[in-house]
């Protein structure tokens, strides 16, 4: 195998987006956004990458090609290891997400979250656990979260996520705009048939005339559906882009072995959701927030996600791990009060916000998934990986030239 790439560890810069997203598109979707339109708006939360592309052509199990990485999100500010209240959902269980147990038990999260690809999570677990220590943590015993999705473009196998990685999305997560697209954890992911990974939105919400709190989603899209934005078919319109191998031959691993080869610069043809093994997909969502709102009510808001999905042409597949956790930043002062971090107090006084006001944040759930879906299906270029597999990013012109032809555009 010629391996004509090398980047073993790339921490993207902005300016590796060169793509537009859905709001640069002219994209109408509903809801006003934070100033970055990302997860990141909410208040000390920080996202790092690290991308790691490597070699061409067949697969050779244990040396490539390989495209995969590792995407972390610090709810707090670095150095900061109070918990944050978090909750999570299933809205179908093909999948993993460490550290659950604790979080449902007791309604906290401590430390970093971290995605990746399927057959790395021990490897960024392990990680975690350490870069955490070297950078001042004091801890008996931890569970660090880390969820998954199947990176199928990538030498899966191969275990090609290795500590140093995790530690570099970890030091290299930022506040401010978000890379989004094929990176970090999303490297080698598909999204509706068109190449997926890493995408973010974010909505503000008032729910007062003086008060209004934040609220930001970032997903790893690996998943397959009938793709629909703003409720026209963009998956029906745009059938000529399928997966498809630039390889000749019989490819290595048998789910493969039906996929077309590639017709010149274009893919092959198929109907939306027709994807065989890959749509059986996978899709992990983070839901942030600086609202006060408790564990009972962050599920609440978890739960919604897949409205969001639902949306966008998802059906949750039986194969599929479509996995969210939701988090507030809110009661930070009660938090290192209650004792748990550290402060002598037994007992805490904790702010909730009203469930009579908790709508907004439903509404803002739902529309700020759709549009990290999007985002991350726009930002992603066309990417070629193992096997010669590859898969087209979502071309935006084509996506608006639906949009106006179902009239869904101003």
């Amino acid at each position: 195998m010629r391996f004509l790439l090398l980047l073993a560890v790339f921490v993207a810069p902005l300016a590796a987006q060169s793509r537009p997203r859905g709001r640069d598109l002219g994209i109408p979707f509903p809801g006003r956004t934070g100033p970055n339109n990302a997860i990141t708006d909410v208040p000390g939360v920080a996202v790092g990458h690290a991308t790691i592309i490597r070699g061409s052509g067949k697969l050779i199990p244990h040396q490539g090609p390989v495209r995969t990485g590792v995407t972390a999100i610090l709810p707090r500010p670095r150095g900061d290891w109070d918990f944050v209240m978090a909750a999570t959902f299933n809205q179908n269980g093909n999948g993993d997400m460490t550290g659950t147990n604790w979080v449902k038990e007791s309604g906290f999260l401590e430390g970093p979250i971290l995605l990746t690809g399927t057959h790395s999570v021990g490897t960024v677990r392990d990680a975690a656990i350490q870069w955490q220590l070297a950078r001042g943590r004091e801890l008996l015993f931890t569970y660090p979260l880390v969820a998954e999705t199947f990176d199928f473009l990538n030498d899966a196998n191969g275990e090609h996520v290795k500590p140093e990685h995790v530690w570099a999305a970890l030091d290299s997560a930022r506040t401010g705009r978000v890379v989004e697209g094929a990176v970090g954890g999303g490297t080698g992911m598909g999204c509706n048939g068109f190449k997926g990974g890493i995408g973010t939105s974010s909505r503000v919400v008032q729910v007062d005339s003086a008060t209004a709190f934040t609220l930001g989603v970032l997903v790893q899209c690996n998943y397959g559906g009938d793709l629909h934005i703003l409720g026209a078919p963009i998956g029906r319109e745009i059938t000529d882009l399928r997966i498809c191998t630039v390889l000749d031959g019989q490819l290595s691993r048998p789910w493969t072995r039906g996929i077309r080869r590639c017709d010149g610069g274009g893919g092959g043809e198929g109907r939306p959701g027709d994807d065989g093994p890959l749509g059986r997909g996978s899709i992990i969502v983070v839901v942030g927030t600086d609202a006060p709102l408790l564990p009972h009510q962050l599920e609440r808001i978890a739960r919604r996600v897949g409205m969001g999905l639902g949306r966008l042409g998802s059906w949750a597949a039986n194969g599929s791990g479509d996995l969210f956790l939701a988090f507030s930043t809110a009661n930070r002062e009660d938090a290192r009060a209650a004792g748990y971090a550290g402060g002598i107090a037994p007992i805490a006084t904790i702010k909730m916000l009203e469930n009579d006001r908790i709508d907004g944040f439903f509404r803002a759930t739902i529309d700020a998934t759709e549009e990290a879906v999007v985002n991350a299906m726009l930002a992603a270029e066309t990417m070629t990986g193992a096997d010669g597999l590859r898969l087209f990013g979502l071309p935006g012109d084509r996506v608006v030239a639906a949009l106006e032809k179902y009239g869904r555009l101003p």
